[in-house]
């Protein structure tokens, strides 16, 4: 992020105070469309996060890659990076909107000018409303520290995770239940300590015009059995000017790595079961392809409810945590449910579904024992 006091003093992404010379533009028309959806952007989260006191200003896309944004109070001008919003994901750009509106609100609302920038009168309304209020670098969801017990529990869940690759079907079925029990009873236990190390967000998956049956039962799967909130968000993709949706989980660092796994995993081997299922019966086509893999996630969300009634009559209940709902309440204060109609319940649905209740979640979050050496993770890059 990055943005200005009343000096002039910019928050920088770090390195020099660069100028953009090699971004391309975009189109007149993109450029307009891209302005018309920030202002739009601004308009929600004026209205959701400051309660409709803030009052729209200039917004203004600027050549620079080493000041992310910044709040100009005499000429009432946000300012972004073009770099920032051509290249990073929406959301990061408006988590520095939002970084920049929080200025705007301390100096017109509050009006607070006799504190830096950063002073402690802009950084208390950052944590009341969610926003991350650091002078420097990017807005991305933070990594808190693990404690010894942590890492402990999670080199366990690891190993048994690894455990389910075995070739014994009911060997991997028991090492997976073992491990979905362990996460169980390691979330109960630690529920309280997570209030005082917080929380991150994250957003997985690439940003799509529609959302499938197979993406929401997904999003609901992670929500109910892996200790995150889920939440669909709109989202820009300013160089193809179109709208879309993306996939946003809070939570724990852990929780939030596990479940950024697990959606990786599910899907990689939702579109492998497809094509298995096409090469088996000679599909040659596409037609039925959604069908199936909402199958396949309905078929381990099944699964996974199976294994958490044994977990229930075995006395481990999970208690709501209510600091992430807090949490989850600040980022998104207004939350709307949809309903949607789901996929035709066709032969391939049918089939999706018994594939996608076989599915053994393998591979461990970490190569290794955590014993003071670097840890290696088996998750995807970070995007």
């Amino acid at each position: 992020m990055s943005d200005v006091d009343q000096s002039g003093q910019t928050k920088s992404a770090g390195g020099g105070d660069g100028v953009d010379d090699e971004m391309p533009r975009l189109s007149a028309a993109l450029e307009a469309a891209l302005l018309h959806e920030l202002r739009e952007q601004y308009r929600l989260l004026a209205l959701g996060h400051f309660k409709g006191a803030l009052k729209l200003p200039q917004l203004e896309l600027v050549p620079s890659r080493a000041r992310l944004g910044r709040w100009v109070e005499a000429t009432r001008t946000i300012e972004l990076s073009r770099s920032l919003v051509l290249s990073e994901r929406w959301g990061v750009v408006v988590e520095v909107l939002k970084h920049e509106m929080a200025h705007q609100y301390v100096c017109e609302v509050l009006g607070q000018r006799g504190e830096t920038a950063h002073g402690p009168t802009f950084r208390a309304v950052c944590d009341r409303l969610g926003i991350d209020g650091a002078a420097t670098g990017m807005p991305d969801a933070p990594t808190p520290e693990r404690s010894e017990e942590q890492r402990r529990i999670g080199d366990r869940i690891a190993r048994l995770l690894a455990l389910a690759e075995s070739p014994n079907v009911h060997e991997a079925e028991a090492a997976m239940a073992a491990a979905q029990r362990l996460l169980l009873k390691h979330n109960i236990e630690l529920r309280d300590a997570r209030a005082a190390q917080g929380y991150v967000w994250r957003h997985l998956g690439t940003p799509t015009g529609r959302t499938t049956e197979a993406e929401r039962v997904l999003s609901l799967l992670l929500g109910k059995h892996f200790f995150v909130e889920a939440i669909w968000i709109p989202v820009y993709r300013a160089r193809e000017g179109k709208r879309g949706s993306v996939l946003e989980i809070c939570g724990s660092i852990e929780n939030v790595e596990i479940a950024e796994y697990v959606h990786g995993y599910l899907v990689t081997t939702a579109e492998r079961l497809w094509r298995e299922h096409k090469a088996k019966l000679g599909i040659r086509g596409d037609r039925d392809r959604r069908t199936f893999l909402a199958g396949v996630m309905t078929g381990m969300s099944d699964k996974l409810a199976r294994e958490a009634k044994k977990s229930e009559e075995a006395g481990l209940v999970w208690i709501a945590d209510g600091d992430l709902a807090k949490y989850f309440r600040k980022r998104h204060p207004y939350v709307r449910n949809v309903r949607y109609a789901g996929q035709r319940r066709s032969e391939a649905y049918v089939h999706g579904r018994e594939a996608g209740s076989k599915i053994v979640i393998h591979k461990g979050m970490r190569d290794g024992p955590s014993d003071g050496a670097r840890e290696r993770p088996l998750l995807p890059p970070r995007r």
